[in-house]
């Protein structure tokens, strides 16, 4: 039986191992691996998801305000919401943004254009969540299209 002595002096580092332990230690460390990214993912387990739902899904490319009310998943309105509207194939001049009151929506001011010869494009919603909430907005929202009447 080797003494302690010997594995101190041994330089083959996992060389010398019992293949059933080198097995057990890859074993170990990606399940340890998998255990630690499910337990990040709890923080996100609370989490409610917000969706924006515009007034109107068409409006027409003279329009220069956008109503969006910010609800939850049981469809009750959120305040405090920041409301943010983007060009997506219609372009805007800049981001425009808006606050959701205490009724959930947002009033936002535009002024979407479409390139020449393009009668119709869209304009993308992003919500952010009100600081200090568990409200998240992951999934892609209801965009508005822009047509040229």
């Amino acid at each position: 039986m080797p003494t302690y002595e010997a594995f101190l002096s041994d330089d083959r580092a996992i060389e010398g191992l019992p293949i059933r332990l080198v097995v057990a230690i890859v074993v170990g460390v990606a399940s340890l691996s998998i255990m630690m990214s499910m337990l990040g993912g709890i923080g996100t387990l609370g989490s409610t998801e917000l969706d924006a739902q515009p007034e109107q899904e068409v409006i027409d490319a003279d329009d220069r305000t956008l109503g969006v009310t910010v609800v939850d998943e049981s469809g009750e309105p959120v305040e405090g919401a920041t409301v943010v509207v983007d060009g997506d194939s219609a372009q805007l001049d800049e981001i425009a943004t808006g606050t959701s009151g205490e009724d959930g929506t947002a009033s936002v001011e535009i002024d979407p254009e479409l390139r020449e010869n393009q009668d119709r494009g869209t304009l993308q919603i992003d919500i952010k969540p009100p600081s200090g909430t568990d409200f998240q907005d992951k999934r892609q929202n209801t965009e508005v299209l822009v047509v040229d009447r």
